[in-house]
């Protein structure tokens, strides 16, 4: 057989984390990067995954009656800047476009960092009655924000996919059940589909989405000391109903402005699982999102060939009929080892290996990528055990990854607990005063900033200072160094 390269990592995750994750997602076959400076090719392994998570997150919100559209890429400039705090919290990151071949456009046109300008202006002439209310929609698409901080695949991107939800209804106390139901759908992907756990809470004044009453976040926190925001869920208020002028006529034929909503999940959370669970050998994949779910490796030899290969197509065929995608790699100049190697760095979950041997004791040897663990198994009870070990890993990786959370959080109470609690990279449970320049400061001084607030606060003692400025508390938080 022909010798070739290792495609293994050079680096250790838990020494150079940022090298390791670069060298991951491409060895991995997930991200290219392209002439565009912070816009990646997301490879087909990549995009499967998002289209494993699309299907699952798209067949929540078409059961909950939410419908489908898609709105044009570009946004006027006197629709972008109807809404003053929107327009000036996305201001930095907007690509314009000002020309049409050699044409100078009459008016601007942005490129699409979000939709809720566009969307809203075509609300506004649709709902006119109680009637036509609630309007759910949702759109899968791209945008592009220019963003200027140091780029990273899947995490930070001047153009990524994500899905956004937009919601109008009659009532405040319908938003803010929809806001909240909206976020219990992320928190079910992750969980489901990525086996992350994530801590719902309300976002902090300072972090809260532009033009927003308040923001809701699923957040996460990894391997390397780090949170990452997951997804998001906005209670607008009525002030876009009002800068776009949404009305209604309601049961008693009073004009009322709408209540609105906007809810999205990107394919940072890729990044984020990628993140969770991979290692030294290279991507790990929970089988809920993998490209391949098996890979059957036949140790080959000349006098048994025929037979071994005859067996593992019949494998293929047995996993095929409960829904496994397995991929049998009869590759001839390749080494068995160079491709438990590849397979590995691919992430797939679970290796069959297949010899004569094995075929003598009319069995497999099995590998969970996820843990090493090997073991034998009766042909005969192949399609009964690879599904079953299939949902113990998917079990097995979020489990790995919420023990991990629970351990990470500790509640301190000062400053100087709080310094040095970062340090051993921990996740910070603090009793705050809220205030945005208590925030600041804390973030100037430790790198730090917050997460997010718990729904169920725990009780804060009558005369409980704030962790950080020793002002009176008024909220329980998640603080952590994040990305």
């Amino acid at each position: 057989m022909a010798s070739k390269d290792q495609k293994g990592l050079t680096v250790q995750k838990e020494n150079d984390f940022s090298e390791w994750y670069t060298q991951l997602i491409q060895k991995a076959e997930l991200i290219e990067y392209s002439p565009v400076s912070g816009c990646y090719i997301l490879r087909p392994n990549a995009y499967h995954i998002w289209e494993k998570m699309q299907s699952y997150l798209d067949g929540l919100i078409k059961a909950d009656g939410i419908k489908n559209c898609y709105f044009p890429l570009f946004i006027p400039e006197s629709l972008l800047t109807k809404e003053k705090k929107h327009v000036a919290g996305f201001a930095p990151e907007v690509a314009w476009v000002d020309y049409g071949g050699d044409t100078k456009l009459g008016e601007r046109l942005a490129v699409r960092p979000t939709s809720e300008t566009i969307m809203y202006d075509a609300y506004a002439k649709w709902i006119r009655s109680h009637k036509d209310l609630p309007l759910r929609l949702n759109q899968w698409n791209n945008v592009v924000r220019w963003e200027f901080k140091h780029c990273t695949p899947f995490l930070r991107s001047r153009e990524f996919l994500w899905q956004e939800g937009h919601s109008v209804f009659a009532t405040d106390s319908e938003l803010r059940e929809d806001t909240l139901k909206m976020l219990n759908f992320y928190e079910r992907t992750f969980r489901e589909m990525y086996a992350v756990p994530t801590l719902q809470g309300k976002k902090s004044e300072g972090e809260k989405f532009a033009g927003a009453v308040y923001t809701l976040s699923v957040e996460a926190f990894l391997p390397n000391g780090k949170a990452i925001q997951g997804a998001t869920s906005h209670h607008l208020g009525q002030n876009f109903a009002k800068a776009f002028d949404i009305q209604f006529s309601d049961e008693k034929q009073q004009k009322q402005y709408a209540w609105q909503n906007s809810w999205g999940i990107s394919t940072r959370s890729i990044g984020v699982m990628i993140l969770m669970h991979s290692d030294n050998k290279g991507l790990v994949l929970p089988p809920k999102v993998a490209f391949t779910q098996a890979v059957i490796v036949p140790i080959l030899f000349d006098n048994s060939r025929n037979a071994v290969l005859t067996e593992a197509h019949n494998l293929v065929k047995k996993l095929s009929k409960k829904n496994v995608s397995t991929y049998l790699d009869d590759r001839d100049d390749y080494t068995p080892g160079w491709k438990f190697n590849e397979w590995e760095m691919k992430g797939v979950p679970i290796r069959i290996e297949l010899g004569p041997k094995d075929l003598v004791k009319k069995q497999v040897l099995i590998v969970r990528r996820d843990t090493g663990e090997k073991k034998a198994v009766a042909l005969e009870k192949i399609d009964v055990e690879i599904p079953a070990l299939l949902e113990t890993i998917q079990h097995s990786l979020f489990a790995k990854a919420e023990k991990h959370l629970k351990e990470s959080i500790v509640t301190v109470l000062n400053f100087k607990d709080a310094e040095k609690q970062l340090k051993t990279e921990k996740l910070l449970f603090v009793p705050w005063c809220g205030k945005p320049a208590c925030e600041e400061e804390f973030k100037e001084k430790t790198g730090a900033k917050s997460l997010n607030s718990p729904f169920e606060q725990p009780a804060l003692k009558k005369d409980q200072k704030c962790f950080a400025c020793a002002e009176k508390a008024v909220v329980w938080f998640y603080f952590g160094k994040s990305y």
